[in-house]
């Protein structure tokens, strides 16, 4: 729902592209993207327990359209796989390498979902979050990709389309969008254990509609590509190292911030990619908004916190994210 590292977070992210349609959630569920009817009669908004999965001060909107029970699952498709959601990353010291084409997989664990706070963001895929629409965010399935999800505790099951990143909770496998989250009996507990199983075509029984050719492949310059992607992200790893270690001798105007003790919760080969998770961790660690900083130098774009005046004041900080997220950034001290 696009929405990192010795603290890396390196999924790129290109332009905005126009929204591509989502099956199934466009025209009459509430009139959030194209022309669409309002919803003759609005529901109550939920109660929520306390203590839920979804994120910090979100939540449903106070209208909830009537017909939200009538929203159906995404439709499985073959479309292009993003040419910038799908590079290697690393999220606060844990790496990432992402699918680069359709393959099985299957996982137990803890969904949670996301709300009105993530609504119209931008997500890793460049089309803006739509909580009524059946999406998910995943931290290594393709994008785009489809997966069938499915509540353990009540049977209920429904299909979504993965077009962001995330979740980057230690003890969870997935995110939900609201409807998705409401259609598996998800939404008042905030989040529950499910049962993620990838659509594959000829492997899961199910029919991909061929609406969208695949994108020609250009010709890559290395002649192996057997663990291209983990070269990826060793040499970008490498780069931001040897950067960091020479920053002393960087000329001043290329500093975008001043001395002290930082925290880098990201890093990326792409700003609109770095402002997305900007927008996710400002509503998920909503106490640390107002400091996060974007640090652009030689083509990496570096989400940070800070300055502290000392380690020491660093650590609490780090600590408290570490708490927050299951994960600790990393220091970077100019």
């Amino acid at each position: 729902m696009a929405a990192a590292l010795a603290t890396l977070y390196l999924v790129g992210c290109s332009g905005a592209p126009s929204r591509a349609p989502v099956d199934g959630a466009d025209s009459p569920y509430g009139g959030y993207y194209g022309s669409n009817p309002t919803p003759s009669k609005v529901r109550r908004p939920l109660v929520l327990k306390k203590g839920g999965g979804y994120y910090k001060d979100d939540g449903p909107l106070e209208d909830i359209p009537d017909n939200i029970d009538e929203i159906p699952d995404a439709v499985p498709r073959l479309e292009p796989l993003n040419r910038f959601a799908n590079k290697p990353y690393e999220v606060l010291g844990k790496e990432y390498v992402p699918n680069t084409s359709l393959q099985p997989y299957k996982a137990v664990g803890v969904a949670s979902w996301y709300g009105k706070k993530f609504h119209g963001q931008k997500t890793s895929i460049g089309e803006p979050y739509d909580m009524f629409a059946m999406t998910a965010a995943h931290p290594t399935l393709a994008i785009p990709s489809y997966v069938r999800v499915t509540n353990t505790h009540n049977g209920r099951s429904v299909v979504v389309r993965v077009t962001d990143r995330g979740p980057f909770h230690a003890d969870r496998v997935i995110d939900l969008s609201y409807t998705a989250a409401h259609k598996l009996g998800l939404v008042a507990t905030g989040s529950g254990e499910v049962e993620v199983e990838a659509i594959v075509p000829d492997l899961t029984g199910v029919s991909y509609a061929q609406v969208a050719p695949p994108m020609p492949v250009r010709p890559s310059r290395r002649s192996n590509t057997a663990g291209q992607d983990r070269d990826e992200l060793g040499e970008l790893a490498m780069r931001l190292e040897t950067e960091d270690q020479h920053l002393a001798g960087t000329a001043p105007a290329a500093r975008a911030l001043g001395p002290g003790v930082y925290l880098q919760l990201g890093a990326f080969s792409s700003q609109e990619n770095a402002e997305s998770l900007r927008a996710r961790l400002a509503r998920d660690l909503d106490w640390l908004s107002q400091s996060m900083q974007i640090n652009s130098q030689a083509g990496i774009h570096r989400l940070q916190v800070g300055p502290y005046p000392n380690r020491a004041e660093a650590d609490k900080v780090a600590e408290r994210i570490r708490v927050s997220l299951g994960f600790k950034p990393t220091f970077v001290t100019r």
